[in-house]
């Protein structure tokens, strides 16, 4: 569903087993089986911790965590999940998902590891999922964590600076992966060149149906959510403006959120210590 050949496949899971070894700490990888396909997970931290779930932005895979993970790892088992319709190693039986069945299969991962009052933190397009599972009634999710929220609190292309990032979906080349770069990172020489190799290889599969079901979540939706908040942006994020931010506030009960200076979208790369310092603060021990 995802990739068009098994070759392609080949090449970006050799990448990805690459960009997995910048994760400096003890892991382990495990396949469930679940109603919609295979869900591909990366354990790490104390089997006895409390639990906190990682959803990953768009195209970025588990391995996009490699600047955070060792600091979230230390008192926290953390369950990294690879999208089901993504490129990664999460493997889909074919069918799209609804936002309805995107839900489903979250919960079943969770039950089979039976998490419960657990944490989230999403970035990018993971923030729009965590924040789906946060509005279901039947949560059971004790705080969330947003980074860099993708099609929120508000559209992303209002501005159009997006613009190269899809079309590099659509017509990918090096010259628009490297301007795609530059507009979501401050600094795209700290990026390793193997997650830069397995990113480039991501942005050339087949555009994922769900990336144009993401709406922004209504007012009513967003007051649903009772749990401790916290949203972090770069001050130079082409997805993310003051507007969002406002929105957050207006309509979270339990909101906090901070800008974080001289972070693009990619804010756990560009300011990596800054933002586990607030992330670890705000989850506590």
């Amino acid at each position: 569903m995802v990739f068009k050949s098994r070759a392609e496949r080949s090449h970006y899971i050799s990448a990805y087993n690459k960009s997995l070894a910048l994760w400096k700490i003890p892991y382990s990888e495990e396949d469930v089986k679940t109603s919609f396909g295979t869900a591909h997970v990366i354990l790490s931290g104390p089997k006895d911790a409390p639990a906190l779930v990682l959803l990953h932005g768009m195209n970025a895979s588990s391995t996009m965590w490699f600047p955070n993970i060792e600091a979230l790892s230390k008192n926290r088992r953390v369950y990294a999940i690879d999208f089901l319709t993504e490129p990664g190693k999460s493997v889909s039986m074919g069918k799209t998902l609804s936002k309805e069945e995107i839900v489903l299969w979250y919960n079943e991962i969770f039950k089979h590891y039976k998490l419960n009052n657990f944490e989230i933190i999403g970035a990018s397009a993971g923030a729009w999922y965590g924040v789906l599972l946060a509005i279901q009634d039947d949560s059971k999710i004790k705080k969330l964590v947003l980074l860099g929220p993708a099609q929120t609190f508000e559209n992303i292309d209002e501005r159009g600076k997006s613009t190269p990032a899809i079309l590099m979906k659509f017509f990918p080349s090096k010259k628009k992966w490297d301007k795609t770069l530059e507009n979501f990172s401050t600094d795209p020489k700290k990026i390793p060149m193997v997650f830069k190799r397995q990113s480039y290889l991501a942005y050339k599969t087949k555009i994922g149906s769900n990336f144009w079901k993401m709406q922004p979540f209504s007012n009513d939706e967003l007051k649903k959510i009772n749990i401790p908040v916290l949203v972090l942006t770069g001050d130079k994020d082409i997805i993310n403006s003051e507007s969002g931010h406002k929105k957050a506030k207006e309509t979270l009960s339990n909101y906090k959120g901070e800008v974080i200076p001289n972070a693009g979208h990619f804010l756990t790369i560009d300011q990596k210590e800054i933002v586990n310092k607030k992330i670890i603060a705000f989850l506590g021990k």
